[in-house]
């Protein structure tokens, strides 16, 4: 990410109280993930402690200190979607992308992970893709999803 997309969103916010949550997150949704050097930044500029930029940064789930793909997969896990046949799409997203849970791919493109509910039990099993859901899809029916993302 360039330094002059971090300093305008930074600038944007700068001086509003209770920013950092907010800086992180658009800083997040451009880079993908909030690398440290970035995150020592975005505490200089707001003035706010390293230590409590970390925290915020480590806190919420939603938020990675590591690089994520380009296009983040959500595999629901829980009861119902387990019982509906999750796991073999899980094994499925796995031989495609040839990532498990909690990694992404060398090229950048795919970042996988597992959740215990996406609120849509009655659809499973459900597969987020940036944020689309993909409910009652079978094993072929995520390999057909898949293309779709560059």
């Amino acid at each position: 990410m360039d330094n002059d997309k971090i300093d305008r969103i930074i600038n944007k916010h700068r001086g509003k109280a209770g920013s950092l949550v907010q800086v992180l997150m658009e800083i997040q949704e451009e880079n993908h993930w909030l690398p440290r050097e970035v995150l020592e930044k975005v505490g200089e500029k707001l003035d706010v402690p390293l230590s409590r930029v970390l925290r915020i940064a480590t806190m919420y789930k939603t938020f990675s200190l590591t690089p994520k793909g380009r296009h983040e997969i959500h595999i629901c896990t829980g009861s119902a979607c387990h019982v509906r046949g999750a796991r073999r799409v899980l094994e499925t997203v796995q031989d495609l992308t040839g990532i498990k849970p909690g990694e992404t791919d060398s090229d950048s493109r795919f970042s996988l992970e597992t959740v215990n509910c996406q609120g849509c039990c009655a659809l499973g099993p459900v597969v987020a893709i940036d944020g689309k859901t993909h409910g009652r899809i079978s094993p072929d029916e995520i390999a057909d999803a898949l293309k779709k993302y560059d």
